[in-house]
């Protein structure tokens, strides 16, 4: 594997800078295991920093967690605000650390892909985390708060809401993720109908299930059992899966 420099036409042609720290031509079994060793370890050692770095501004994240919320969180036991403290820094950690990680599992699969799909993994890395925070920012600037209202103010004459921290804090970040991930659909059907799994007219003679697995989604990610939530969640679904169509016809 000979050290490559990053021009934007090795881009455009889907190469990307070797890593000089392996090279390795005709690599036995076991020296790809190594080479999987080491980088595992790599990215190990890079998450732990990165937690401990965020770990300094976990107090600043929390604020940002509690906005929705808007009030002081409940904890039951004496080492739960403890670990929901370090469980948001690793969280943080892993997001923080996701690009050097990234660059690891593409410097380890790349030199088995053909050239062509190297280009799609070039291009889609970016593409897919644009779409993984434009699905984030929806989901927490108007899913969270139009969701976390509705169940503050649920049968508030019967029940005196004092949310615990160690089901809350889940609850946000596990919504936002997921709502995120929903987000990459289209990318994902682009892959599928580039290799020849989909077709437009098939995403498009199957809207009616594709109707009812949406509806299973929102069912499965929507926090409350209300109809405007969960039609909240499925309105961009098939809004993505109408733009999932074109992607496909793009491919």
């Amino acid at each position: 594997m000979s050290r490559m420099i990053s021009t934007p036409e090795q881009l455009n042609q889907g190469q990307l800078p070797e890593d000089e720290d392996f090279q390795p031509g005709a690599m036995s079994l076991l020296g790809h295991f190594d080479e999987l060793r080491i980088r595992l370890v790599r990215s190990f050692i890079a998450v732990i920093a990165a937690t401990f770095i965020v770990a300094i501004v976990t107090p600043q994240i929390f604020e940002i967690l509690m906005a929705p919320y808007g009030d002081k969180l409940l904890v039951l036991k004496p080492t739960e605000s403890i670990s929901v403290y370090f469980r948001v820094a690793l969280t943080g950690g892993l997001a923080l650390a996701m690009p050097y990680l990234v660059y690891h599992v593409l410097m380890f699969i790349l030199p088995g892909l053909e050239e062509n799909e190297k280009r799609y993994i070039v291009w889609g890395v970016p593409m897919a985390t644009l779409l993984f925070l434009i699905g984030a920012a929806f989901a927490w600037f108007l899913m969270l708060p139009t969701a976390i209202n509705f169940l503050k103010n649920w049968q508030s004459d019967i029940f005196i809401q004092q949310w615990q921290s160690k089901e809350y804090i889940p609850f946000v970040t596990s919504l936002t993720f997921w709502i995120g991930v929903s987000f990459e659909i289209p990318l994902i059907i682009f892959i599928m109908a580039k290799v020849g799994l989909v077709t437009p007219k098939f995403l498009m003679q199957q809207w009616r299930f594709a109707i009812v697995i949406v509806a299973i989604i929102a069912a499965m990610i929507t926090p409350t059992i209300d109809p405007f939530n969960m039609a909240l969640v499925m309105g961009p679904l098939l809004g993505l899966y109408g733009l999932s169509i074109l992607f496909a016809y793009l491919a």
